[in-house]
């Protein structure tokens, strides 16, 4: 840094060497002395007092910015969920806390009386309806007809049911070809159902009911208008 130069008025007076008599100066000439001061000790004590201070407003920045991003994330959660919420035909639900791989989610739901197991929920209805209503009632309820695709799925529900009531199931055959479809569109796989002993039997029996036969309980064809229980099957609730 550049130091300053500052000039002061001197006036000198002069001694006369031989003859001890005080003698002035001439008039009007005049001798001048610079002086040269420096700014730096002034300049570093400045430095010393704005570098924290900028550090601080700095941190003050960052962790506002933190704070913000997280109040969004949280808000914008809670948005979510209450859309969810609202989406749904049920008014209370009945949720644990789990150990779960979705992201951001750690509660799982099922609507109040339904039943939990893995990553799905289950209404077990005791009204009796044919298999088109049954299909209709599941539809109001955001859930479909029973879809079972394990041998653990079939055990876990077959200890909730009735054994001396049949419930219709989510598999039908429309054209009577033995062309079997899932109402939630699953591929039918041969090596994964429970059928009786000698079902399916007939062509003309179109629709599935779940019965219990001296105490096993398999898949059963039989005609879609006799009215029978039904179970619904819907995806949990992750929030």
């Amino acid at each position: 840094m550049t130091s300053e130069i500052t000039y002061a008025e001197v006036r000198f007076k002069n001694e006369s060497k031989s003859s001890g008599t005080k003698s002035e100066p001439p008039a009007g000439k005049k001798h001048f002395l610079v002086v040269r001061t420096s700014p730096q000790r002034s300049n570093f004590s400045f430095s010393k007092v704005l570098f924290p201070l900028l550090t601080l407003l700095l941190l003050l920045a960052i962790s506002f910015f933190i704070a913000f991003i997280i109040f969004f994330q949280k808000y914008s959660q809670l948005l979510k969920e209450k859309k969810i919420l609202k989406e749904l035909t049920h008014n209370t639900l009945e949720c644990k806390r789990e150990n779960l791989t979705m992201e951001e989610k750690d509660w799982s739901c099922c609507p109040k009386n339904w039943k939990s197991f893995s990553l799905n929920c289950y209404f077990i209805s005791n009204e009796s309806k044919n298999w088109a209503e049954s299909v209709k009632n599941c539809s109001g309820m955001k859930a479909h007809l029973l879809v079972i695709n394990s041998k653990d799925e079939q055990d876990f529900i077959s200890k909730k049911l009735d054994k001396k009531a049949a419930y219709y199931m989510g598999l039908s055959d429309p054209e009577g070809t033995r062309d079997w479809q899932w109402v939630d569109q699953t591929p039918y796989n041969k090596s994964a159902t429970f059928w009786h002993q000698g079902e399916p039997s007939s062509p003309d029996e179109r629709c599935v009911i779940l019965n219990a036969r001296s105490s096993k309980w398999g898949w059963n064809d039989v005609p879609c208008e006799p009215l029978q229980r039904s179970i619904c099957k819907m995806m949990k609730i992750f929030i």
